[in-house]
């Protein structure tokens, strides 16, 4: 603690120009015995011979993530983004627990999702599930809330999801998602609206239609090529999950199994060559013009001029999605030099609520994962400085003036201000600290000034320094 003897020291000091910024350690694997208290996840352990526990890895789980004090501002950053996108397009936050009822994604249509889930029985005897994805959690909301809401609801939401899943670049086995969906909306102004709900957010993270782009299709377009061969409807669902595959397996290995549930080899080669295709007149020229899929999709195009967003959407027939429920169009934004998996993505369920034993409600939505965009951010150089920013230190001379000091520290902080009240260190550190905190104003309580009712503020970005009354503090 200063003393008031040390004046000479203080103007010296606050003469002086601040410190440089200290350098961060490098990040450390720490190990604790078991006698420390100690936090952790999945982890490895190691065992003395009388049982008890020796060292704790403090890594979490592989596959998840902590998120330190930086890591958060960042994530903090994006959720607002997410948020803001959302109050514009006029929709309302919802949330759900992130434990659910396993039954809510066992689906029988042969999707990698169930395959990589997170499910156990809890001491109840009952198989719950970290949930994988987010829209079975809505879609069981709608219904429960029944008819006490009006149609259309617009909802969006912000939560964490859990897949056992091989990790790479941008994907990870838990990440944060932001999903937007629209319920008792038939018709394909609700993909308009919620692709520019996409677009809007790209701009705002300063991404453009030349980094970017979003494909767009219709499952209705594989029902057609479907009903062209007479495929019988009950294969539909195992169709859209094995074509979802193109791109990520060869064409060999996706007609193989296409054939493997009974399709002729004609089909499948007429299934291959429409969802190869890239024009949506050529498939107009291949299915017709009456064909809803096609309607669907030109009325989705000329919307898209009409809000602005043409440069940013291309039609692209291998689009499906890998989940059973979607059944009109679907769509997926891709980083356009091709080193990313999707973005984000979605697309219209109508007959999901059906699975849940209700009546349908047609409805559409998408997720937009929190990983692949950091990473696309960070490739494009567009994180901002997300440095930490506290408005005032105050910081006392004396040990008898720590009261003074809180009742500055107080007064600020209700009126709004971001104040740290630093206590039982030397004034170099003081200083140290407001640099490594980015701090605006140092504020010292010192004897001579409290006694006349003042304090002193030094500007720390100017150096500037005066005397203020602590009433008159803003």
């Amino acid at each position: 603690m200063a003393s008031a003897s040390s004046a000479a020291s203080l103007r010296h000091l606050l003469r002086r120009p601040l410190c440089p910024p200290l350098l961060r350690p490098a990040r450390r694997l720490l190990c604790v015995s078991s006698s420390t208290l100690t936090h952790g996840g999945d982890s490895s352990t190691s065992t003395s011979s009388d049982g008890a526990l020796g060292v704790v890895d403090l890594n979490p789980p592989r596959g998840t993530r902590d998120f330190p004090p930086e890591d958060m501002r960042l994530r903090t950053w994006l959720f607002d983004n997410f948020r803001e996108v959302s109050r514009t397009m006029a929709f309302e936050e919802v949330d759900f627990p992130v434990l659910e009822s396993e039954a809510l994604f066992i689906r029988k249509a042969g999707e990698e999702i169930t395959q990589q889930l997170y499910n156990f029985e809890d001491k109840g005897g009952r198989r719950v599930v970290l949930r994988p994805e987010i829209t079975p959690s809505l879609a069981r909301l709608v219904i429960k809330q029944g008819k006490s809401v009006s149609l259309p609801l617009k909802w969006f939401t912000i939560g964490q999801c859990w897949r056992y899943e091989r990790m790479t670049r941008g994907r990870r086995r838990e990440h944060y998602q932001w999903n937007m969906d629209i319920f008792g909306m038939p018709k394909v102004r609700a993909e308009a609206e919620l692709i520019q709900a996409i677009v809007l957010l790209f701009e705002r993270l300063g991404i453009t239609s030349s980094d970017v782009g979003i494909r767009l299709s219709s499952r209705k377009v594989l029902q057609a090529v479907l009903n062209m061969y007479s495929i019988p409807e009950h294969l539909f669902a195992q169709v859209c999950v094995i074509v979802d595959k193109l791109g990520k397996l060869s064409r060999e290995e996706i007609e193989k199994e296409l054939i493997s549930t009974g399709l002729s080899s004609e089909a499948v080669q007429g299934i291959i060559e429409v969802l190869s295709l890239k024009s949506l007149s050529k498939l107009e020229e291949v299915l017709g013009s009456d064909v809803e899929a096609v309607a669907d999709l030109k009325k989705l195009f000329s919307f898209a001029e009409q809000y602005g967003y043409a440069d940013w959407i291309c039609f692209d027939a291998s689009v499906v999605r890998g989940l059973a429920y979607y059944t009109g169009v679907v769509f997926e934004a891709f980083d356009r030099k091709g080193e990313l998996r999707a973005i984000c993505g979605g697309g219209r369920y109508d007959r999901l609520l059906s699975t849940f034993g209700s009546e349908d409600v047609p409805a559409c939505g998408f997720g937009f994962g929190d990983a692949v965009i950091v990473e696309l951010l960070k490739e494009k150089g567009l994180l901002p400085d997300l440095s930490r920013q506290i408005d005032d230190i105050v910081f006392p001379l004396d040990e008898e003036l720590e009261g003074p000091a809180s009742s500055v520290a107080s007064s600020l902080r209700k009126k709004g201000r971001s104040v740290d009240l630093a206590e039982d260190k030397r004034l170099k550190w003081v200083f140290k600290h407001a640099e490594r905190i980015n701090a605006s104003r140092l504020i010292l309580v010192g004897k001579s000034e409290w006694e006349r009712g003042m304090v002193r503020v030094k500007i720390l970005s100017t150096r500037e320094e005066f005397e203020v009354k602590a009433c008159d503090l803003e």
